[in-house]
């Protein structure tokens, strides 16, 4: 977990993270998904963006 409050994107932004709370919260509203959806699709396709993005058909 950061401690820098005020970060506002991911640390690596190739990488969909969804251990960290509000990383989650940040893709959920960039994909426009559930979380549950989000980790459905993390699990499938593994972290990478573009293979999430795919997965996710955006």
């Amino acid at each position: 977990m950061t401690d820098n409050l005020k970060i506002r994107q991911p640390e690596d932004p190739t990488k969909v993270n969804v251990n960290e709370s509000w990383e989650l919260d940040y893709w959920t509203k960039k994909f426009n998904v559930s979380p549950a959806k989000l980790k459905e699709a993390v699990k499938a396709v593994g972290p990478l963006v573009v293979r999430v993005k795919q997965y996710l058909g955006k």
